[in-house]
């Protein structure tokens, strides 16, 4: 296996993870929270937990992707 077969294997898993880790956590604002029209006073809370584990490893997630999507561009 090349190089390039092998990045394009971690992007595509890469993208799976990403998607799971973004459908994993939970909004309280709704559908109206995306264009401004939230219930709540104030959105702005501290997370803790699991919910810290995944808002983290979700930004650590997109860095990777993106790192190897620069990668990728270059080797191509």
């Amino acid at each position: 296996m090349d190089i390039r077969s092998t990045l394009s294997i971690i992007q595509i898993v890469l993208a799976v993870l990403l998607t799971v880790f973004i459908l994993l956590q939970h909004s309280e604002a709704g559908a109206g929270g995306a264009f401004g029209g939230s219930d709540t006073v104030s959105s702005w809370r501290t997370r803790r937990g699991f919910e810290k584990f995944l808002f983290t490893a979700t930004i650590v997630l997109v860095l990777l992707f993106v790192a190897s999507a620069i990668i990728a561009l270059r080797l191509a």
